[in-house]
């Protein structure tokens, strides 16, 4: 199976995530923290929604206390997904990488079938 990053490293690529999920499409709890309508343009296929405009509030404790498998948080271009990549690690959690460049790069270098918006 491929690696996951380090988990000092804050941030995993298009093609780490995509080796992982073609591996193991399981390998990892895949969370897209855009808003409703972003979610409605595109999606990578298996991510659930947890906006980070309530983040905080709600997905963030749960991904806290459940720990089963590691995390990639991802948004349109990294940036949200790595402001919650921290939120998480600073509150202990050290299994959680954001996906450098967002479901923009994803597109672009794994699967041009995902629209860019």
């Amino acid at each position: 199976m491929p690696d996951l990053p380090s988990l000092d490293s804050f941030e995993i690529t298009a093609a780490e995530l995509d080796a992982l999920l073609k591996e193991n499409p399981e390998a990892v709890r895949l969370i897209d923290c855009r808003e409703d309508d972003e979610f409605g343009i595109c999606k990578i296929e298996g991510a659930e929604l947890l906006p980070l405009s309530s983040f905080a509030e709600k997905g963030g404790p749960a991904l806290l206390k459940d720990e089963s498998k590691p995390v990639v948080i991802y948004c349109h271009h990294g940036m949200r997904s790595l402001n919650a990549t921290m939120w998480l690690k600073q509150r202990g959690r050290k299994d959680v990488w954001s996906l450098a460049g967002g479901i923009d790069w994803w597109s672009q270098d794994i699967d041009p079938e995902v629209p860019r918006y």
